[in-house]
């Protein structure tokens, strides 16, 4: 198994997390998106997109993090990253979404690129722009998560999910770009929670090979 990524992209911050719940090692190869990396011929060869990650298994190659947390979870299913009971299973869908479709691409490193070069954007608009929509997004997404039946560990119990493989980097980015997290306590509570799990500890942007 080979898995390319970047340090500091979210996406791949929510494979590694996968990756270190299911116990595999892959092979690791590194993509730059600072230094436009995933532009290279060679590299759009791999995936079109130009986008990180990417898994290769064996001869299958699969991009798109959220598909590949759900073909990891299908091949090895131990642990299992989604619930048994179906929903439960659509509320971690249901959070994971918020965050991959809603949040994140508010805010990726393609979407600052283009605010800082292209429209010119201050550092300080552009971090209020980030804030914006983090805020927006985890508001909604505290007050689902005020409404669970029982207080539990994880978004939707005492196990990680597909849901904390997503909210836990959405968090770290937030923190990068210093935005407030007074009004998510919930949020703030499952996080420093999944920290001190190794799964989610040692995937931290900050602690991986390529980092800056």
């Amino acid at each position: 198994m080979i898995v390319y990524d970047y340090y500091r992209s979210s996406a791949s911050y929510r494979l590694r997390i996968a990756l270190n719940l299911k116990g595999l090692k892959p092979e690791r190869r590194f993509v730059h998106l600072a230094k436009g990396e995933q532009r290279s011929a060679d590299y759009k060869a791999l995936n079109p997109q130009g986008f990180v990650p990417i898994l290769i298994d064996e001869d299958f190659s699969l991009s798109q993090s959220m598909a590949m947390i759900e073909y990891l979870d299908e091949k090895y299913p131990e642990p299992p990253l989604l619930p048994k009971n179906s929903e439960t299973r659509a509320l971690a869908r249901q959070i994971a979404q918020i965050i991959a479709c809603d949040i994140h691409p508010l805010n990726n490193a393609r979407i600052l690129t283009y605010l800082s070069n292209d429209l010119k954007l201050s550092d300080a608009a552009k971090t209020q722009w980030v804030c914006r929509w983090i805020h927006d997004g985890f508001a909604a997404l505290e007050m689902m998560l005020s409404k669970r039946a029982t207080h539990t560990k994880f978004c939707v119990g005492d196990a990680p999910s597909i849901a904390d493989i997503c909210l836990i980097p959405q968090v770290t980015n937030a923190m990068r770009f210093s935005c407030a997290m007074d009004a998510f306590p919930i949020i703030s509570e499952i996080y420093q929670y999944a920290m001190t799990q190794p799964a989610f500890h040692d995937a931290q942007p900050r602690l991986q090979p390529d980092a800056e």
